[in-house]
């Protein structure tokens, strides 16, 4: 398992998402990626993205006005 981040700062929807997507592309299963957004859109909008693309959400916390999404990466074979 790998650690890797996103600054999705000031991206308004859907570009959050998209962003995650592009990411997730290049990373394996396993791995784990930390999305940091100010769109609040993102508490509903990755969380629905990681259901139906098989990935999970394992924590979601506010910091300094913030929102951090740490996602597990699920098996990328579809």
């Amino acid at each position: 398992m790998n650690l890797h981040e996103l600054d999705a700062r000031n991206l308004l929807c859907p570009l959050p998402v998209i962003r995650v997507q592009d990411k997730v592309k290049g990373l394996a299963a396993g791995d784990v990626l930390e999305v940091v957004c100010t769109d609040p859109g993102v508490t509903s909008d990755i969380p629905a993205w990681c259901r139906i693309n098989g990935h999970k959400v394992l924590t979601t916390r506010t910091r300094d006005h913030e929102i951090v999404i740490r996602i597990e990466v699920g098996s990328l074979d579809g």
